[in-house]
């Protein structure tokens, strides 16, 4: 058992001393601070605090990302990857504006498109002061270790088990909701990390089952991996001389729906022919899609072919 009000002061403590210097931080804008939220979803802060500081230099109002065209935004995540997230963070700007104010407690944020528990949570503790204790990646690992948890954290059960076990710490008196989210959230991210945790450092150490057993390596319990099915195709590079790539924009339902590729080819015909010095077997390909020339660094363009286009110098 430990004793709550000491685990909080050396956690709350360590946050104020050790926490990282990050701008969203230092504002009590809520969309500058649900935007580093959403951005943060599966990006590390060194990638998301650039992405973030060019949506609040393009976009610095809601009013503002709400009526941009969806191709400005993807245009702008290009990078980031899981466009889902760009899509619905315009999705929810949108709603933000036909609401008319921004949703600040817990039920309300639920209600924004592309908003889970875990960022519902973490805004509603920050933006209303709601005792919503905040259970991510970085939270599970600590609390797998602290308490020598053995449950599957990547089914949500799981995770709303161990946010009712933190519910009595958040709701200790003198405790700041959002603070507390943010010092269990950092702690992970800097000091219980996956791979080799900076126990020695670490302001929980004392209260830590796994430190004190050495089993640090075995929590917080790992998924075993499946195997990746593989996909091939096959895409061509053709320019018009003046810059321009010949493209084609994705319109399927799927992830990467909006976003410009390479238009993808597959064999239409062969052709063998001989001449007096050499034999020649002609492979014709065909375009799956109708493609246009477009300015590659104008239209959002997809990750595979943005990589591609920088090793041809297109880029």
């Amino acid at each position: 058992m430990i004793d709550a009000s000491a685990f909080l002061s050396a956690l709350i403590g360590w946050y104020e001393r050790h926490g990282r210097d990050l701008p969203w931080r230092h504002t009590h804008d809520p969309y500058a601070i649900w935007l580093s939220e959403i951005i943060l979803q599966q990006t590390r802060i060194a990638q998301g605090q650039a992405y973030w500081e060019r949506f609040m230099q393009r976009f610095p109002t809601v009013q503002q990302l709400a009526e941009a065209s969806e191709d400005e935004v993807l245009k702008l995540w290009q990078g980031l990857g899981y466009y889902s997230r760009a899509r619905n963070l315009h999705a929810a700007a949108r709603q933000i504006v036909a609401q008319g104010r921004f949703p600040n407690t817990l039920a309300d944020i639920q209600r924004l498109k592309g908003v889970g528990p875990y960022t519902a949570a973490a805004l509603a503790s920050v933006l209303d002061g709601e005792r919503a204790p905040v259970v991510d990646g970085n939270v599970a690992r600590v609390f797998a270790r602290v308490w020598e948890l053995k449950d599957d954290f990547h089914a949500q059960g799981a995770r709303r088990k161990l946010a009712a076990r933190l519910q009595p710490l958040m709701d200790e008196r003198g405790i700041r909701p959002g603070d507390f989210n943010q010092a269990m959230m950092e702690l992970g991210a800097l000091v219980c990390t996956p791979a080799n945790p900076a126990c020695a450092t670490c302001p929980l150490a004392v209260d830590c089952a796994a430190r004190k057993a050495g089993t640090q390596a075995d929590y917080p319990r790992r998924r075993a991996r499946k195997e990746l099915p593989v996909r091939r195709t096959t895409a061509v590079v053709v320019t018009d001389g003046a810059g321009r790539v010949l493209l084609v924009e994705n319109r399927t339902g799927g992830l990467l729906k909006g976003l410009w590729e390479l238009p993808a080819v597959e064999p239409a015909a062969e052709q063998v022919q001989t001449f007096s010095h050499f034999r020649l077997e002609l492979t014709a390909l065909r375009a799956r899609e109708a493609a246009t020339f477009a300015d590659p660094k104008s239209v959002p363009l997809s990750t595979s072919t943005r990589k591609v286009l920088v090793t041809c110098g297109l880029l």
